[in-house]
């Protein structure tokens, strides 16, 4: 090879190796900083792209399982609630029972009716307190937020149903309110409770163990127009207000078979949300395996290749100081 002053073919040479490997360097070394192979869309534009539609799909799932865990609370304290209205329901049952000893004894029967009236109380304030983030399950809205401050639609409750998200794909699920009769566990109220049903104003008014109530209105204490199913007469009793004591227990019994149907649906309500969350939860921990995969630098060959360039780095610049050194070889040709 001939020596010249204007070019210097090995110095251009070792320049490129140099660059090259810098370059390779500077990849690798912003690799071992993020983590990442693939970190911007320059780095793999179409594995780049797929990561972020999955990352998205993650996102996703996050909200859907908010949703999930908003609506496992909601029937949480549903389930709650109709277990109390459960037992208080029992005790009802004991006392209309008892109706039947009173009959003569009218002081007796105003006792027994006014037991009554504080169960029918107890289980129209477990409905109206039912309520998480707004929505309740087991009384109308207007029931709930007139007995707890507000009127109508403005208090508490702002949704007597659920609606939450089971998907990404935006599909839902309802869970209706005890009060529609149209549906759910409403429809079987219905049809146990029969023409009494009419009535949907309170918990008790559907269950057939009222009627005629106010929104937010209470029998002990209250000035309201409900009227009790089991004796007759304002102020004192005067008689049961059945065709027969029969007739009145099996109103009961009517109720508990109801809001036994609507715990077995809650029940049933929950195992679902339970199970939707569980997958996703699983399929969120998949796809974020999945963009691991896709993305995630391997940290251990990473490492060897940064030493080796840094190796390469130190050689091209020492093969760089050689070759421009050659140039200066010509002055000895001229001594």
């Amino acid at each position: 090879m001939s020596l010249s002053i204007n070019t210097n073919n090995s110095a251009m040479v070792a320049l490129e190796s140099l660059n090259a490997t810098t370059s390779s360097l500077d990849a690798t070394e912003n690799t071992v900083s993020t983590g990442q192979k693939v970190a911007t869309a320059k780095d793999g534009p179409a594995t780049y792209a797929i990561a972020q539609q999955m990352n998205g799909n993650i996102a996703g799932l996050s909200a859907v399982s908010d949703g999930l865990s908003f609506a496992a609370s909601t029937l949480s304290t549903t389930a709650s609630a109709v277990s109390n209205i459960l037992s208080t329901l029992q005790l009802l049952q004991t006392a209309v029972t008892g109706l039947g000893d009173n009959q003569g004894d009218p002081t007796a029967l105003t006792q027994t009716s006014d037991e009554i009236n504080g169960y029918l109380d107890q289980i129209n304030t477990f409905a109206r307190n039912a309520t998480v983030n707004g929505v309740n399950l087991l009384t109308t809205q207007s029931d709930s937020n007139n007995a707890n401050g507000g009127t109508g639609t403005s208090g508490p409750v702002t949704a007597s149903s659920m609606i939450y998200v089971t998907s990404l794909q935006g599909s839902t699920n309802t869970i209706t309110n005890v009060t529609n009769g149209t549906a759910g566990v409403g429809s079987v109220i219905k049809t146990l409770v029969g023409t009494a049903s009419s009535d949907t104003t309170t918990l008790t008014d559907v269950l057939g163990l009222s009627s005629k109530m106010t929104a937010g209105e209470s029998f002990v204490g209250g000035s309201g127009t409900g009227i009790n199913a089991f004796v007759s007469g304002t102020g004192t009793a005067t008689s049961l207000s059945g065709t027969s004591l029969p007739a009145l227990i099996l109103i009961v019994q009517n109720a508990i078979t109801a809001m036994t149907d609507a715990a077995s649906t809650l029940a049933t309500n929950a195992k679902v949300v339970d199970g939707m969350s569980s997958y996703s939860s699983n399929l969120s921990d998949s796809l974020t395996s999945g963009v691991g995969a896709l993305t995630d630098a391997d940290m251990a060959a990473e490492s060897a290749k940064l030493t080796s360039l840094q190796t390469k780095q130190q050689l091209a610049i020492s093969s760089l100081s050689v070759a421009k050194s050659s140039s200066q070889n010509i002055l000895s040709l001229f001594r």
